[in-house]
């Protein structure tokens, strides 16, 4: 699957010749670009890109992982990006090592052309693999996303990693190929803990291709054993300095308790007569072990009085909240924000024809891990917060489901140009022939 020597010399140099624009265009980017990129103040911690910054330099300074608590240890998030940023600190110093960071988010965005080029290869063909690239290479949010100190970029190529790893553990059948799944799934949950419930993916993977049930259990410890050898210095760490086990961080409740949240509004009027407990003040204030439960009355005051409005938020509502609006907070030249969400709009709506049209007309298990994949990153956050920073590292795996109906087009037109040259050739080899009948006699 990894294999570009299969591959017509013409369309391996176009494949290189992507990677290498997608890196030189990122670089130059976020090089020309710098400290434009940031959400938030340097010198004040008041957005999550700022406060990862701090953290890294709080790592190095003092070996201690902190965010949102000065200089005291935290639970509050997952240290893979400031793992990474402190890494490049350590090398480069501090502001070197920021520009590094982005460097090495170029690098990634370069590695994810290859990696898309092999998944569309496996699920349709190489036509549409070669679309699929181009359509990457364009997607503008990936050159902002190069430039952000967020975990999107890293997560997106872990995504794309998981996704390939996993079509050829299904393949092959093999212990490594299934301990790598798990060591992916467990370098994903360092940025995103939800990602660990990938696996479940897998059973149904297994399923549809007929594995036994010795065979689903050994390769079920492969994934949990890689998984939780990753995973283990997390848990220590929180074990040594706050006493007890934590699998992930503290703060779960909040997401689910902001994505109760329509479009930003509180809640009906109503809800706050039936439960005087609670103001708008203070409602969503703070990530307490009291956030579930506010969350939870919530939702249950919305689906009682307001079912049709809070059915639509936790279904559709929340889909065109990850996926319609682009992941663009700070515009590129020469795409400006709003054309970048016409656009965003437009492959979004090409990517369900397209995967229709791929899950009717195209044999469905070579789609399967991809579709699985979507619905699995789709679904984790229908009932927490739902926006385009986490709904980007999924849009890659829809543009997909884009790349095939603009090959399925072309190969139409390909086919009907074909047929309409052919019977224009019979048609005059007719007249010619009845032309020259007609001289003879």
């Amino acid at each position: 699957m990894f294999k570009l020597s299969d591959v017509s010399v013409p369309m391996r140099r176009t494949v290189h010749l992507l990677a290498v624009v997608v890196l030189l265009v990122s670089a130059i980017i976020v090089l020309a670009y710098g400290n434009y990129f940031l959400l938030g103040d340097i010198n004040k911690p008041n957005n999550d890109d700022v406060k990862y910054i701090r953290s890294a330099k709080v790592l190095l300074e003092q070996s201690t992982l902190a965010y949102n608590s000065g200089t005291n240890p935290t639970l509050f998030i997952m240290p893979g990006i400031v793992l990474i940023l402190s890494g490049f600190m350590w090398l480069f110093g501090h502001d070197g090592g920021v520009i590094a960071f982005r460097l090495f988010q170029c690098v990634q965005q370069a590695v994810s052309i290859y990696l898309v080029f092999f998944i569309v290869r496996h699920m349709f063909n190489q036509r549409a693999a070669i679309i699929a690239c181009f359509l990457s290479a364009l997607y503008w949010p990936d050159y902002f996303s190069s430039g952000e100190i967020l975990t999107e970029t890293s997560f997106k190529t872990i995504l794309l990693l998981l996704v390939a790893a996993t079509i050829t553990a299904i393949q092959r059948k093999r212990w490594g190929w299934y301990a790598t799944v798990g060591a992916l799934v467990a370098a994903a949950a360092y940025f995103k803990p939800h990602a660990s419930l990938y696996p479940a993916v897998l059973l149904i993977l297994w399923l549809k291709n007929k594995y036994s049930f010795k065979q689903m259990f050994q390769f079920s410890l492969a994934i949990a054993g890689a998984y939780v050898v990753l995973l283990l210095p997390w848990w220590i760490r929180n074990m040594i300095t706050f006493d007890r086990f934590v699998l992930f961080t503290n703060s779960a409740g909040s997401p689910f308790l902001l994505g109760t949240r329509i479009l930003g509004q509180l809640p009906p009027p109503g809800f706050f007569v039936e439960h005087p407990e609670y103001t708008g003040a203070t409602l969503f204030k703070g990530s307490d072990s009291t956030a579930i439960q506010k969350g939870l009355d919530v939702i249950k005051y919305g689906f009682t009085h307001q079912p049709f409005k809070y059915s639509y938020w936790f279904t559709l509502g929340k889909m065109a909240e990850l996926y319609l609006n682009p992941y663009y907070w700070r515009p590129v030249w020469p795409i400006g924000r709003d054309t970048m969400k016409w656009m965003q709009q437009l492959l979004v709506y090409s990517s369900i024809i397209g995967l229709i049209w791929a899950v009717v007309r195209r044999p469905l298990a070579r789609q399967l891990p991809v579709l699985l994949t979507l619905l699995y990153f789709t679904a984790i956050y229908l009932p927490f917060v739902a926006f385009s920073r986490y709904g980007y590292p999924n849009v890659v795996l829809l543009t997909f489901f884009s790349a095939f109906l603009i090959e399925r087009g072309y190969s139409f037109l390909r086919d009907r140009s074909k047929s309409t040259d052919a019977n224009t050739k019979n048609s005059s080899g007719a007249k010619r022939a009845l032309e020259r009948g007609g001289s003879a006699s």
